[in-house]
């Protein structure tokens, strides 16, 4: 079995990434981090390297709604609208007329915070369903990433809890827990999780010194050659949408998941009970499946079926495996990535916590999800 620093460096070596970060631990302690190749020209990678996260930011969405559940503040089952008023303008995509215009009526089912956290609720990003994508194309919605209100208005693609769809639904969550709590998502997190357990580099705006230690992002062109290319958070949003808009590190990000993976933990770095780490960490989606995510975009993404073999189902804030994977991670391991190239999983049962980080487009390639397998096999071959 080649070492887990042999694969880092064969692999930007071979150019299927351009830099990569990855760190290893357990509930205790970081017990192995490498790097290899340069987040900017000149600049090596390392833990402290500020890389966007994207939709890694979806679990500590959940996590903020989790932090009120465990307060007594909020039920997961309570309707969306009767929170936020302004959810009932929320419709539902029902086909397209011969124009080409979207039919749109209201939905039967009433989207629940669970749905919300779990993409069980009908969103779908334009990217990963082509519904979505022929809705934003006939009406010129704004993507979710121009940071505005109006932006939030996805139409559903299904009615909620009939299905699994990935989606913008925690954009909405962050909202919830803004109208419960009274602060605006940035201090909530801010407060609340990134200060209790250290995550110093973790923030929604980049400052002059995060923004100097800011990975530069690269495409794959159609040579194959990676080429430096612009994506980014939308800055000073009139909203934060939780699926999608912080900054982080390696490092911080492995301290966000030893809080998971440690449910009993105390004293600072103690902010969610083990009861509600443990609620949080359950199959909330029930006979539903993660299915596969078929993209409209290959620029952006391939298709992603992780462990096509494996069912997978949805917890509160990650993508849970509900089997064994051999020679990998077990049955009740946790994970999800960001559209860069950010990925990161949990397994309570072995006690492992992982992440491997670059910053590359398409995500998930087959170049870089060979490379994430030869090194978790690695990360298990020496447990």
């Amino acid at each position: 079995m080649t070492d887990k620093q042999t694969i880092l460096q064969q692999a930007v070596a071979n150019q299927d990434v351009p830099f990569i970060v990855a760190m290893v631990g357990n509930s205790n302690d970081v017990t192995w981090q490498g790097q290899a190749g340069d987040g900017a020209p000149g600049i090596a990678a390392g833990e402290n390297t500020v890389m966007r996260i994207f939709s890694a930011t979806k679990s500590i969405g959940s996590t903020a709604a989790m932090i009120l559940v465990d307060r007594g503040q909020l039920d997961i089952d309570t309707p969306v609208e009767t929170i936020l008023p302004e959810f009932r303008d929320v419709q539902l995509l029902d086909g397209f007329n011969e124009a080409g215009q979207p039919k749109l009526r209201a939905p039967e089912v009433k989207a629940t915070v669970r749905h919300l956290a779990t993409h069980t609720s009908g969103f779908a990003y334009e990217f990963f369903n082509a519904d979505a994508l022929n809705f934003m194309t006939a009406t010129e919605h704004p993507s979710i990433l121009a940071g505005s209100k109006a932006s939030m208005y996805y139409p559903l693609v299904c009615e909620p809890g009939s299905g699994w769809q990935y989606g913008i639904g925690i954009d909405w969550l962050g909202q919830v827990v803004e109208a419960i709590d009274g602060r605006r998502i940035d201090r909530f997190c801010g407060e609340e999780i990134f200060t209790p357990l250290g995550m110093a580099d973790t923030v929604f705006e980049l400052d002059d010194g995060r923004n100097a230690r800011l990975a530069d992002l690269n495409m794959r062109g159609p040579d194959g050659v990676f080429g430096a290319f612009e994506l980014a958070p939308p800055p000073n949003p009139e909203v934060y949408g939780m699926g999608h808009c912080l900054y982080s590190t390696a490092a911080d990000y492995m301290k966000y998941l030893q809080m998971h993976l440690d449910k009993v933990a105390t004293g600072d770095g103690r902010i969610l009970s083990e009861a509600a780490a443990e609620r949080m960490q359950t199959n909330h989606i029930g006979e539903l499946r993660v299915n596969k995510l078929v993209t409209t975009a290959p620029e952006l993404s391939a298709d992603f079926e992780p462990f096509p073999d494996i069912p997978k189902t949805h917890s509160f804030g990650f993508m849970r495996n509900e089997d064994d994977v051999p020679g990998m991670r077990s049955a009740g391991s946790q994970s999800w990535a960001g559209v860069c190239n950010t990925h990161y999983w949990f397994d309570p049962k072995k006690d492992v916590r992982a992440v491997l980080f670059t910053q590359s487009l398409p995500f998930v390639e087959d170049r870089f999800m060979k490379l994430y397998e030869d090194f978790e096999r690695a990360v298990y071959a020496e447990l």
